[in-house]
């Protein structure tokens, strides 16, 4: 027994593919304007990409992050970011912005937090990202996020069929590509973190999708006589409650994170907060009706061609 069996009596019958040129024009403008604004504006790289001075600190009593960063804050080093790390309370990453000037310059930072933070740190890790690492990162980073899309376009295929893959493409890189127009828009810092929302985000829409996909397929075979376009209506509305209880609950997960989580989860949860409304989205009004557009057979009309296929 399904959501809206158990406390609305049925299904509902709401027509969601009706909408599906206002959906593909929202669609276009997102994603039209996300390339813009990046190739306008760009992004606001973190220090794993743009490079910087990465300290690992271990202290003798429990850790105040409130009291390092307000000791850092003040010295005029740009962004200067504070992570806590293992159980114990005791160990502290900090990511300080690439100086100007050469490695002279960064060691005279160095210093100069070493100083402001004072007595009672151990210093076990000391590491420099230049620019060139940062370069790296970025590169490993686009190819972990386009693999990452064909991989899951290939898997939608192989599953289904290749009308399937090609509307679970779509769907995912429209996903993928507005994630990175909103971080350009606000001008939140982008790193290694970001990446790895976006990476989650593109898992999370497909996940939806392909349970979509999955009663599409069902109804297909169960409803012969069955219009395509009613199919895909009755497969949305069928999956709706799974989607908004599915959605409600990491919904609430993810603003505790934005809440609690501090200023090194921020861009995370935002991320992970735009996946959710944009990944339920594109997967009812994406890689839905982009079906209506292929030549997906409908149940009766492939035992047809099956039928015409196997007459001598």
């Amino acid at each position: 027994m399904n959501f809206y069996s158990r406390f609305v009596g049925k299904v509902p019958t709401y027509d969601y593919i009706r909408l599906r040129m206002l959906a593909f024009g929202i669609t276009a403008v997102l994603v039209l304007g996300s390339i813009g604004v990046m190739a306008v504006k760009g992004f606001n790289f973190g220090i794993d990409f743009a490079g910087g001075i990465l300290v690992e600190v271990h202290t003798q009593e429990a850790a105040d992050l409130h009291k390092m960063r307000g000791s850092l804050d003040h010295l005029g080093l740009g962004e200067v970011s504070l992570q806590e790390f293992g159980s114990s309370g005791h160990d502290i990453m900090i990511r300080i912005q690439r100086q100007e000037g050469d490695e002279k310059a960064q060691m005279a930072a160095l210093a100069r937090v070493k100083e402001a933070l004072g007595p009672g740190y151990d210093y076990r890790r000391v590491e420099i990202v230049g620019p060139k690492v940062g370069e790296e990162l970025k590169r490993d980073g686009a190819l972990a996020v386009a693999l990452a899309v064909i991989a899951i376009a290939a898997y939608v295929w192989f599953r289904f069929e290749w009308q399937f893959g090609v509307g679970a493409l779509i769907a995912t890189f429209h996903d993928v590509i507005t994630t990175f127009g909103l971080f350009s828009l606000l001008g939140l810092e982008f790193n290694l973190t970001t990446v790895a929302a976006i990476l989650t985000i593109a898992g999370y829409s497909i996940n939806d999708t392909v349970v979509e996909y999955d009663r599409v397929r069902e109804n297909l075979r169960k409803y012969k006589s069955m219009s395509l376009y009613d199919v895909l209506n009755l497969s949305v509305n069928e999956t709706l409650a799974r989607t908004i209880l599915t959605v409600a609950t990491v919904f609430l997960t993810v603003i505790a994170l934005l809440a609690l989580g501090g200023d090194v989860l921020r861009g995370f949860s935002i991320a992970m907060l735009w996946g959710l409304v944009i990944g339920t989205y594109s997967s009812i009004y994406v890689a839905m009706p982009v079906l209506i557009y292929f030549n997906l057979r409908t149940g009766k009309k492939a035992e047809d061609d099956e039928a015409e296929a196997a007459t001598p």
